[in-house]
């Protein structure tokens, strides 16, 4: 009997370990599995064997990338015998997968089945207008480094790391257009007004404007007058204004100066003005002389600005108009007085009448006003061969009376006057003295041209 227990110890032996499952070197599975599911079998009856003279029971357990710390009933040196407990764990970047403990049990297997699987952690999507490094991949402790494209700027995390919990660290950032284009105005410019004008026109490009992000920006605004526009005098601040696409703004500005070369301002004459084109000193600006009625210019005529700022020629005077009685019509002796002075001719039978008297006296009174609408008293007196014609100082002949009468239908039988405008037409007859009050309204009312009344407006009346 003896000898019959020991051989059917002997031969329980050799099956146990032919048919044993072992666990597979450096991984942690067995051979017969193909799964990571962890499952706990159900205890067998227990043999009626002596498991204690069996020093491995189960198969040695090698957990590839882990550890597994055992505890024998038996002692330390037993690592695997019956009811021997291993503590299971993975290496730094590994996760175990299965029971954290095994324990030894009577069919020879281990209570459950673990193995170590790398910590990953999922593949960071990507970034738009950016993109990012990586250090190790997808591993634990893999550090990720965000860029952006040129122009763009990062908010958020600029790095991320694959934590132990396979999550990475932060959160994901995103690439912003924070820098405004790049915008450069024309440089400011003075242009000098054109000859005979206030203004100048001025051309220039309109600026190129670039964004590091989007190229070049070809939509500006323009805040003031176009290229190519009329500039008055004076400076003028012109202003482009650039929006790139995530709406950063950027502006320029320039200045036109326009300068308007202006000579001396001219002053008019004694007893006359003078009449400019433009702005009546400005380059290219021409000034007429004009003399007032009853006088005339002596000199040039017009005076123009050149562009050095001075006039041509020099200032004429007005000198009173020289009357030339010794001519050989009465309308050679009227056309001197063409658009230039009045008329008003008096006749009167002798010096002794007292309408004549009369007249003469008030007009004598009112020579400044008479002087003011330029006009000229012409006096008829007398019968012939005796008769008188003068005009201020000078003597008429007698044909030249006897002209003016027929004429001008005066005739010598009683007092009477006639007034003729600078046209030399018949505009007022009296045939009685007629008060200078009266005569000046009905010029001032019916005879001033527009320049006279302009020049009477401004002006106002010297001789009140």
């Amino acid at each position: 009997p003896r000898m019959v227990q020991e051989a059917a110890l002997v031969l329980l032996i050799v099956l146990a370990r032919l048919v044993s499952s072992t666990w597979h070197e450096g991984s942690g599975d067995y051979l017969e599995s193909h799964t990571n599911e962890v499952y706990a079998e159900e205890t067998p009856p227990e043999p009626a064997l002596d498991y204690r003279r069996v020093p491995q029971w189960c198969a040695t357990l090698n957990i590839h990338r882990g550890e597994a710390t055992c505890y024998s009933p038996r002692g330390s040196s037993y690592r695997s015998s019956l009811g021997t407990r291993c503590e299971l764990s993975c290496a730094r970047g590994y996760r175990l997968v299965g029971p954290s403990a095994v324990q030894c049990l009577p069919n020879r297997h281990w209570s459950g089945m673990a193995y170590c699987r790398q910590i990953r952690c999922h593949v960071l999507p990507a970034v738009l207008r950016g993109s990012y490094v990586c250090s190790a991949g997808v591993q634990m402790d893999s550090r990720c480094d965000y860029t952006c494209l040129p122009g763009y700027q990062l908010e958020g995390d600029r790095s991320r790391i694959c934590m132990e919990d396979g999550r990475w660290s932060g959160s994901e950032p995103i690439c912003v257009d924070m820098e405004p284009p790049k915008i450069r105005c024309p440089d400011s410019r003075e242009r000098i007004a054109e000859p005979g004008k206030l203004t100048a026109t001025v051309y220039w490009d309109p600026p190129r404007v670039r964004d590091s992000a989007d190229g070049v920006i070809k939509r500006v605004m323009l805040r003031g007058p176009e290229p190519g526009s009329e500039f008055p005098e004076g400076e003028h601040v012109i202003r482009y204004t650039a929006h790139d696409q995530a709406y950063n703004r950027a502006s320029c500005k320039f200045s036109i100066r326009v300068q308007v070369r202006r000579c001396p301002v001219l002053k008019p004459p004694q007893n006359g003005y003078i009449s400019c084109t433009s702005d009546g000193n400005n380059y290219g600006a021409t000034c007429e002389y004009l003399c007032d009625g009853g006088y005339e210019r002596q000199g040039t005529s017009l005076r123009v600005c050149q562009s050095i700022q001075q006039w041509t020629g020099s200032q004429p005077l007005c000198a009173p108009m020289q009357i030339n009685t010794d001519v050989n019509s009465a309308a050679s002796l009227l056309d001197q007085f063409h658009e230039k002075r009045r008329l008003f001719v008096i006749s009167a039978p002798d010096p002794s009448n007292r309408y004549y008297k009369m007249q003469i006296s008030m007009l004598q009174q009112a020579a400044c006003g008479l002087d003011l609408r330029h006009i000229t008293t012409v006096e008829l007196v007398g019968q012939p061969p005796h008769e008188v014609g003068r005009i201020r100082e000078h003597r008429l002949p007698l044909g030249i009376i006897e002209e003016l009468r027929r004429f001008l239908h005066l005739t010598r039988s009683h007092f009477n006057a006639v007034l003729l405008d600078k046209a030399g037409t018949d505009r007022e007859r009296y045939i009685s003295p007629v008060s200078p009050d009266e005569l000046f309204v009905f010029i001032d009312t019916y005879l001033l041209s527009e320049h006279e009344a302009a020049r009477r407006a401004q002006s106002g009346d010297p001789c009140e």
